[in-house]
């Protein structure tokens, strides 16, 4: 059995889980709605206050999908009731970061402003304090949006290893190489 795909997943209170008759799982909790379709082949059960995902054989196929709709409906179920955040920190000289409702205004060291139109479901945060780096803080229920959006806001500058500058995960690690060594001649 896989190791993730046979722990049963806990309904916290508040969230309701239905499945319909496509093979369809919709959570609803606090937080919002949420919907995933799952392969025909894999059951989903709800059994008193737990759900139950189980694979008919122990195929490679199915195997691999057994883990896969667990955790996905188990992020679902988190997500609804207690929610997902996200930091990035701008790490570079004039780095900037500010948010006017759902418009992510960045400045980061090209000849013009990037703006980002967040949906609905994000909800954007930027912090600009004096003496650290700017912060952006991203909060959703949906953690496959929220990871989509902080890779999108990630590219538009990858932190480089010889100084380190760019828009990195908070905790992240950068590691650094040395740069050109002068000869002695």
């Amino acid at each position: 059995m896989s190791r993730i795909g046979k722990l049963p997943i806990e309904i916290p209170g508040g969230v309701n889980i239905s499945i319909a008759d496509d093979n369809t799982v919709t959570v609803k909790g606090p937080l919002g709605e949420l919907s995933q379709k799952v392969d025909p082949e894999i059951d989903v059960k709800v059994e008193g206050n737990q759900v139950i995902v189980n694979r008919p054989s122990d195929s490679k196929k199915h195997r691999s999908l057994h883990g896969l709709y667990r955790s996905l409906i188990n992020n679902m179920t988190v997500g609804v009731s207690k929610g997902f955040e996200i930091k990035l920190e701008l790490v570079g000289v004039g780095y900037r970061a500010e948010n006017q409702g759902q418009l992510l205004d960045l400045v980061l060291g090209y000849s013009h402003h990037i703006y980002l139109q967040l949906p609905p479901e994000v909800k954007v945060e930027a912090v600009t304090d004096k003496r650290s780096n700017p912060t952006v803080t991203l909060k959703s229920y949906d953690k496959q949006l929220l990871g989509h959006i902080a890779a999108k806001i990630r590219s538009f500058r990858m932190p480089e290893p010889y100084k380190g500058k760019g828009i990195k995960f908070n905790g992240e690690v950068i590691r650094r190489k040395a740069g050109k060594s002068a000869s002695a001649k």
